[in-house]
């Protein structure tokens, strides 16, 4: 994650699997440290060996910490699935850290990840009113029971109960599936969340973001459509439609904020898309100004945006120290201030006496939004003028993402002068929803967290 950490928004999960190369698990490594930004409490591999028996490694910490070359070794086989972790429902710990692995006598297998279930709490209660017994708090179990929830018919295809259970759960996932002899990917009928496909000789490689393709050489096939089910054995790929209803409704901060800027989402390249915002926020809001600042390191590339289209320089008015613990695992919010200190550091020589157009990616909590704008301002930053590359974020998100409740969002029933004066700066603006959508020339996409407008029911989350 970037210096903005604090602002406890943070996407919770990333999953990858490889199927039909060697050395499976040594791939879902490189393939996991690619996806790290996308969680960093814990992280895991299942492997398949060659006489089909199914092994995990995982452990509550960073992808290289985890794991080394004797427990990569022990992973044996040509199939692996793998996930990173920040948590959302069901929080922390060890038993919570996926893939998840089941013991089943109609066959192993195991699961990962990415997303949100909305109706959890109606399930779990459903599932375990008829004896399901659970092994962790994470909603991602849930699918797993609903696979095993009726098996009189024992002889019935795994796909079948994959597609009854997918089309009992709400919300927003990408699901990987392995059994002995292949992987499932299965992607919500929304398209909440981002997951795709590629070949690498002659097999295939399933991950969160492309990004995880490059590291390794493999060539980008298709994105996973909302509401299919990908099967990847012998036969090559096969897709099934689970449901007839599907909607692109991809969630707008994976362009803004979560993904990495060479992962291309849907067609459309992170960082090109960030780019175009920073031109449209040019474009809607113009600043009188010396310079353009970036915050490291995802705002980078639309204040990139905004000084080609200003004309004004692109200057490095903050640098971040790389090497700085993550703010958000320390354990107080004072800590966490003094931390950000510690991680990001105004160039004194390049700002001082300067006009400042700052621009960053979202303003959640606006604790570290004030604290960047007094910092340019101690190093002498004249005036500080904020333009922020999204809409102003006034609701929760019920669908993996860890923004806080409606209290302790900054621009929650403030206008936009009182936001001004929270945040300390000169000026601010944010972009509309219209720029996002014309930035990656869509038509669709999840503003739950800008408008409040939520493309699912919400069940147990108050709404319905």
């Amino acid at each position: 994650m970037n210096m903005t950490d604090d602002r406890q928004i943070h996407e919770e999960c990333g999953v990858f699997g490889v199927y039909n190369v060697p050395d499976a698990a040594v791939l879902a490594y490189y393939g996991l440290h690619a996806l790290q930004h996308r969680g960093q409490e814990g992280c895991g591999i299942v492997s398949v060996s060659d006489d089909k028996v199914l092994k995990r490694v995982k452990g509550e910490s960073l992808v290289t910490e985890v794991f080394n070359e004797s427990k990569i070794g022990s992973l044996k086989g040509r199939m692996a699935i793998a996930h990173v972790r920040y948590s959302t429902t069901g929080g922390g710990g060890i038993e919570n850290v996926q893939p998840f692995l089941f013991r089943h006598n109609t066959g192993d297998f195991a699961l990962a990840h990415n997303g949100n279930l909305v109706n959890s709490a109606k399930l779990r209660e459903y599932l375990e009113n008829r004896g399901s017994l659970f092994q962790s708090t994470s909603d991602s179990e849930i699918l797993a029971h609903l696979m095993k929830k009726d098996m009189r018919d024992r002889n019935s295809p795994r796909i079948n109960a994959i597609t009854t259970a997918l089309n009992m759960i709400e919300g927003a996932f990408a699901f990987l599936i392995m059994t002995a002899n292949r992987i499932y990917a299965c992607r919500d009928k929304y398209g909440l969340r981002p997951l795709s496909v590629g070949r690498l000789g002659d097999g295939y490689v399933v991950s969160s973001e492309t990004c995880a393709f490059d590291v390794m050489g493999a060539e980008f096939i298709r994105d996973i459509e909302p509401g299919e089910i990908v099967t990847i054995d012998r036969h090559g790929l096969r897709s099934l439609r689970y449901s007839e209803f599907r909607k692109h409704h991809m969630c707008a901060m994976e362009y803004v904020y979560f993904a990495r800027p060479d992962s291309d989402i849907e067609g459309s390249n992170v960082h090109s898309f960030r780019k175009q915002t920073g031109r449209y926020l040019y474009e809607e809001a113009p600043a009188d100004a010396d310079i353009v600042v970036g915050v490291p390191d995802s705002s980078i590339s639309a204040a990139m945006g905004y000084a080609e289209a200003s004309g004004l320089p692109y200057e490095m008015g903050l640098i971040k120290n790389k090497y700085i613990g993550r703010t958000f695992i320390q354990p107080s919010q004072e800590l966490r201030e003094k931390g950000v200190r510690m991680k990001l550091s105004a160039v004194k020589s390049i700002v001082s006496g300067k006009k400042v157009v700052l621009v960053d990616d979202s303003v959640v909590r606006g604790t570290t939004s004030r604290r960047i704008i007094r910092m340019l301002k101690d190093a002498g930053a004249s005036e500080v003028h904020l333009r922020i590359s999204s809409p102003m974020i006034k609701n929760p998100c019920y669908y993996g993402v860890d923004i806080s409740t409606q209290e302790e969002l900054m621009c929650s029933g403030k206008t936009l002068e009182e936001v001004r004066q929270a945040l300390e700066a000169d000026s601010v603006a944010f972009l509309s929803e219209e720029s996002l959508y014309h930035a990656g020339g869509r038509s669709e996409l999840c503003l739950a967290c800008f408008n409040g407008h939520y493309p699912t029911a919400l069940y147990e989350n108050g709404k319905k």
